[in-house]
């Protein structure tokens, strides 16, 4: 046993289960009577009083004021209770090349405050830092509740150890080795979480979709920049480093179909944007005779990712995979192993989504962590 760790009692514990169901009762409905939180916990009205009184006395829930109307006939009035302020909010971050966005989402998932800041192409390590920490400074309105944590999602690759962002060759955001944990650690009471943007999208994917049935895929992203997530037992594979799913270097069939590295296919193509490895997706998709070539190009990569990682299908994302779905699985089709081949179901912003995703749920579970509750 952790002599650290205080014991908790079977009273203990029951009453920390009886809290939790609480709390997550009032992250459902917002506000609740005590006898709508004893209909909606399944436990008694007495209970549910003890509960209320416990999580107020450490300041998770506070009256409203409200009152229902009662008298007449109406039963006895009663109060309101909802969570307090003070069991704050979550920053998600997205670093991008069309700029910066910073949220703050409540206990709700509402995003109760946002900034976004423009940066360059090509673009410098400093303005971008610059650009993050304007945009959270922003959102940080000093009359809403604290930030508990920060999520990040960078379109770069990122260090899983440290969290910092990694040049690597051919990226084509070129941000350089920006480390967001540093610059957000001033505007967030707990810990900044940063990941790369396709990881974010898988994530949106797995939770728009049934997770019992998504349970394990690659999510393909095909955009500006190309990489790819592993998604296995309903968890993204991040890799010793956190580079796994960098595909950009992955040999494929080049277009004279001798065997290149899949970033070099665009340059032969053309469809890079000058002075840059991105490519160039207002071209791409109006050049439609490049897009069997691409396909076959693309179905290289889909083959090595089935040998490595045996996913039970391909999700296809980014600004113009999903556009090519359709010659991509005729492609595939002719490789010795095949699996299911789909665009993503998720289009609406999936990066932010995800990250969002992440925010809210990681700040429902400080709230209700056993430290809270245990009333040790």
């Amino acid at each position: 046993m952790d002599p650290d760790k205080p014991f908790l009692s079977s009273l203990d514990l029951v009453r920390a289960a009886t809290d939790e169901h609480v709390l997550r009762a009032l992250m459902r409905h917002r506000r609740l009577t005590r006898a709508e939180l004893a209909t909606e916990a399944g436990i008694s009205k007495p209970t549910a009083g003890e509960s209320v009184r416990r999580l107020t006395e450490r300041g998770l829930v506070a009256d409203t004021g409200e009152r229902t109307p009662g008298g007449r006939g109406r039963g006895r009035v009663g109060s309101y209770y909802a969570l307090a302020p003070t069991v704050g909010t979550a920053l998600a971050v997205v670093i991008a090349p069309e700029g910066i966005v910073a949220e703050r989402v409540d206990i709700y998932g509402d995003t109760v405050a946002r900034a976004a800041r423009p940066i360059d192409r090509p673009a410098d390590p400093a303005q971008v830092a610059a650009a993050v920490r304007e945009a959270a400074g922003e959102s940080a309105d000093p009359g809403l509740p604290p930030v508990r944590l920060a999520i990040v999602s960078a379109a770069d690759p990122v260090d899983r150890r440290t969290g910092r962002l990694i040049q690597l060759p051919d990226s084509p955001f070129l941000v350089g080795e920006l480390d967001p944990v540093a610059v957000l650690a001033p505007f967030a009471a707990g810990p900044v979480i940063v990941d790369n943007d396709v990881n974010w999208a898988a994530r949106a994917e797995r939770a728009h979709a049934d997770p019992e049935h998504l349970n394990n895929f690659a999510y393909l992203y095909l955009g500006e920049g190309l990489g790819c997530a592993i998604v296995s037992d309903g968890e993204v594979r991040r890799g010793g480093t956190g580079l796994t799913g960098e595909i950009a270097h992955l040999l494929t069939a080049g277009p004279d179909g001798r065997a290149t590295h899949f970033i070099d296919v665009f340059g032969a193509l053309g469809l890079r944007r000058p002075g840059s490895t991105a490519i160039d997706v207002d071209r791409l998709l109006a050049r439609p005779a490049d897009h069997e070539v691409l396909a076959t190009a693309a179905s290289g990569v889909i083959a090595a990712v089935i040998a490595l990682a045996d996913p039970q299908e391909i999700v296809i994302g980014g600004s113009w995979g999903p556009a090519l779905t359709g010659p991509i699985r005729t492609a595939a089709a002719r490789l010795p192993r095949t699996v299911p081949i789909r665009p993503a179901a998720l289009t609406d912003r999936p990066i932010h989504t995800g990250v969002r995703h992440e925010a809210l749920t990681r700040l429902r579970a400080l709230v209700t962590a056993a430290d809270n509750l245990s009333g040790r």
